[in-house]
């Protein structure tokens, strides 16, 4: 399928008290739906351990233009996109059920070495995926965060809850840690949301994040994980409500 979709009912446990979809059910949204086309494409989970690979999320920007409510139904569309440099590239698409635009998104993939751990070229693999040329979810997207001076808020010790099948924290367990900094009243308030997030290295089970924040203009806030023996950025995200 060059295009892969699924239809939900949004659930109880992902909403906030607002009865609206936070980001970290929807990020949760997403995984499934790579998994799942992924799967169907021939590159899935098994398919790509066969030849010592692995699928590693690096970057992604979401646009939240309306957040659907408690038990609403929406089909979420997901495709690949082609590549640029090391990264493949795949968009969403999120409608309600007269299928007005909820969420566009765009997101950048890896390709790494599970032995070395290193990126490997994605055109092995991606010259054998649909290209959907011209079908374009988010048109500006991907920027790359630079660093910021921030506030540390809080730190977070990588627990098993957060850790995954590859063995370090989910991408959208990073989306709760963020939600976690902020004010809850701004989350449950905000009607539409725009979300960057950069991965830069994995955290694994045991592992502390420093957790650092600072307000930006236009209600935005900028965000920075850091490990804590050694200060190193594991994560940049920038969130605007």
């Amino acid at each position: 399928m060059d295009i892969w979709q699924e239809t939900f009912s949004v659930g109880f446990r992902d909403i906030d008290p607002s009865d609206r979809l936070t980001l970290g059910a929807l990020f949760d949204y997403f995984q499934e739906a790579s998994i799942n086309h992924a799967e169907n494409l021939g590159v899935g989970r098994a398919s790509m351990a066969q030849t010592g690979q692995l699928w590693i999320l690096s970057r992604i920007s979401v646009v939240l233009e309306r957040r659907p409510r408690y038990r609403e139904t929406i089909t979420l569309r997901s495709w690949p996109r082609g590549t640029e440099k090391l990264f493949a590239l795949r968009d969403y698409l999120i409608q309600d059920a007269s299928a007005t635009p909820l969420v566009r998104a765009r997101s950048a993939w890896l390709i790494l070495d599970m032995e070395k751990h290193r990126p490997l070229r994605p055109q092995g693999v991606v010259d054998k995926l649909p290209l959907n040329q011209g079908l374009d979810a988010l048109h500006q997207g991907l920027p790359g965060l630079n660093t910021r001076v921030l506030t540390k808020v809080g730190e977070r010790r990588a627990a098993y809850s957060d850790i995954d099948y590859n063995r370090h924290v989910n991408n959208a367990r990073y989306i709760q840690w963020i939600q976690d900094i902020i004010d809850p009243e701004l989350l449950e308030q905000a009607p539409h949301m725009r979300l960057d997030v950069n991965y830069l290295h994995e955290i694994k089970g045991g592992e502390t994040t420093e957790l650092w924040s600072a307000p930006l203009s236009d209600s935005g806030f900028a965000f920075e994980g850091r490990r804590q023996d050694t200060g190193q950025a594991v994560f940049r995200a920038e969130l605007w409500i």
